[in-house]
């Protein structure tokens, strides 16, 4: 009964209104009745017109209220809702054993299913066209060993124009310091010194940051060749946790079209570790739990939080 109900229809009162018609077919039939036998059963002509007048009477007011009644229970029927265009499957729900066979409602979830299937479809395949991963005719044809690899567009920026993205947010903020370097090649490397709290070694490759380690200010951030040492982790437990963010924010700070942004974002975001031993946590107001300053800086309002009250 509750699936019905939620299509639309009033059962109790289509019933009623089953009733209603068959009561008024009744009616109707009667007055035919009245009128194929005329007037009978009384010895003078007066008093057999006023019976059948009378009685005529008697069958017409029936039929008024017979019609009356259908008339108000059709209204209480409602109609079928329009929500769920199954055509004529929507007459399964008039099925009287729908806890035996609930085809009705398998219909409609397995519709409502459908729906959502062909959305997220839609949603995926504007996303794959936005990549340009497609193929013609004839590059399908070439065997995988003479087909040319391509490569991708941010690793092959001239480093001009690398050095000229750097330069720009180096002087965007004056509480940080980049000094670009190249030991190997045409990669750079970035040694980021934020104020007196600590410094951190950028991996690019062209404008593509590979990797991020946070260490002290006054650690050593040079091997014994004088290079920048990409390996060792930080000895202090904040900075070990910082470098794990930033990993976390390299995964969050992606958009392969405009890797100038990628970058900018990153070193705003972290500038905001400018005050990293003098901000409290925007959530539980205290300075240090269990040992820690606030280490996780939010991605979008950069507000500092412990990591364990971010969640």
């Amino acid at each position: 009964m509750a699936d019905v109900l939620n299509v639309g229809v009033n059962l109790e009162a289509f019933s009623q209104a089953i009733s209603a018609i068959q009561a008024l077919r009744s009616s109707v039939s009667r007055v035919f009745d009245c009128l194929k036998d005329g007037m009978r059963n009384k010895e003078t002509l007066e008093g057999r017109e006023k019976a059948f007048i009378a009685h005529f009477q008697d069958n017409l007011h029936s039929v008024n209220r017979d019609l009356n009644e259908l008339e108000r229970l059709s209204n209480l029927v409602g109609k079928p809702s329009e929500n769920h265009p199954l055509h004529n499957s929507g007459l399964l729900s008039l099925d009287p054993v729908q806890d035996k066979t609930p085809l009705y409602s398998q219909l409609l979830q397995a519709y409502k299913w459908s729906n959502k299937l062909q959305y997220h479809a839609g949603l995926a395949s504007g996303l794959l066209n936005q990549q340009s991963l497609k193929r013609s005719a004839n590059q399908m044809g070439v065997s995988a060993k003479r087909r040319p690899k391509a490569q991708p567009t941010t690793l092959v920026l001239p480093p001009q124009y690398v050095d000229d993205v750097i330069s720009r947010i180096d002087r965007m903020f004056p509480e940080m310091s980049i000094h670009l370097s190249r030991p190997n090649g045409t990669s750079a490397m970035l040694l980021v010194t934020l104020g007196k709290v600590l410094k951190v070694i950028v991996v690019m490759r062209s404008l593509f940051i590979d990797r991020a380690i946070v260490k002290g200010y006054n650690e050593n951030v040079y091997m014994e060749d004088g290079k920048l040492d990409i390996w060792s982790k930080s000895n202090y437990h904040v900075f070990q946790k910082v470098t794990d963010h930033a990993t976390t924010a390299l995964l969050h700070y992606q958009l392969p079209q405009m890797p100038d942004v990628v970058v900018r974002s990153f070193m705003t975001w972290l500038r905001s570790y400018v005050k990293l031993f003098q901000a409290p946590c925007q959530r539980c107001g205290k300075f240090l739990q269990e040992g820690l300053p606030p280490t996780w800086r939010d991605f979008r309002t950069l507000e500092a939080f412990h990591d364990t009250c971010r969640q």
